[in-house]
């Protein structure tokens, strides 16, 4: 079954930012009862609360767990916080081995005071830092491709091609990609980047919402889908033609949206889903 059939929402997820002034527990079985069948999970989210009690709620509400955001971060111009990021992805990995989470998603960072080059790097060695400790808890670890309006603090991984370049350079099974719609629209390779991501088995998750203009903040303006520019559906046809089964994750950082009321923005969410995939 396809997306844009009548009221399938059977790979739709939500990601918990998307609905942010929810607590954790009124957004889960909002989601559930909304007939969203996956959650990822952001680990602001987690903070004060018990991980196995968080996974019993979601079994409990039969809310398939997509993945865990975020880890990376890893570059820096200081050791000591290359080897903090390093720990803290370590601890993300645990965390989502106990929440039941198959995935953490890497905003991979980089260091506006050093080359984008070495950042790079820092990413490739940081990520390579963390493997066996991924393996161990089976739980793989996806570099995300942000915008390049990111590419002084955020991450230096700007476009599908990087991404799959070192993804098949780690060579591992447990590194993947998570490609989101928002900061890769743009690139005029990106059909030919998702089928090489599709070949080699490293499209690991598949995040929506749209670009629209004008943005009034490059961080918390994203729109909901259909209110922007972004292809969306020609993209997800590109994913599904990949290969890629997976969930359709709707993660939209929106101050506006932050500020309506929640179950109508759900409503959007389960609509425009419907309309533009």
């Amino acid at each position: 079954m396809t997306g844009n059939n009548q009221h399938d929402y059977s790979r739709l997820c939500i990601h918990t930012i998307t609905t942010r002034p929810w607590a954790f527990e009124k957004a889960a079985v909002s989601f559930a009862k909304a007939g969203v069948r996956g959650i990822s999970v952001w680990r602001d989210a987690l903070q004060g609360r018990e991980i196995a009690e968080v996974r019993r709620l979601l079994e409990s509400l039969q809310l398939d767990i997509v993945s865990l955001c975020r880890g990376g971060f890893f570059p820096s111009t200081d050791p000591k916080r290359r080897s903090a990021a390093i720990d803290d992805n370590l601890k993300a990995i645990d965390e989502a081995a106990s929440l039941g989470a198959p995935l953490v998603v890497l905003v991979c960072g980089s260091a506006p005071d050093q080359s984008l080059a070495e950042s790079r790097k820092q990413i490739k060695d940081g990520i390579a830092a963390c493997l066996g400790h991924a393996k161990s808890a089976k739980v793989r670890l996806a570099i995300e491709p942000l915008h390049p309006m990111y590419a002084a603090e955020r991450s230096a991984i700007n476009t599908l091609e990087q991404a799959n370049d070192m993804a098949e350079s780690l060579n591992s099974p447990w590194v993947g990609i998570a490609l989101d719609v928002y900061h890769v629209w743009w690139d005029p390779d990106l059909e030919k980047e998702i089928m090489r991501c599709g070949r080699s088995g490293n499209l690991a998750a598949f995040h929506i919402c749209d670009w629209k203009s004008p943005m009034l903040d490059m961080l918390n303006d994203r729109g909901l889908m259909g209110e922007g520019c972004i292809n969306i559906r020609q993209i997800s046809n590109w994913v599904d033609n990949a290969g890629f089964s997976g969930f359709r994750e709707v993660e939209i950082f929106s101050t506006s949206y932050w500020q309506q009321d929640q179950e109508k923005f759900l409503e959007k969410i389960k609509l425009a889903y419907l309309e533009h995939i």
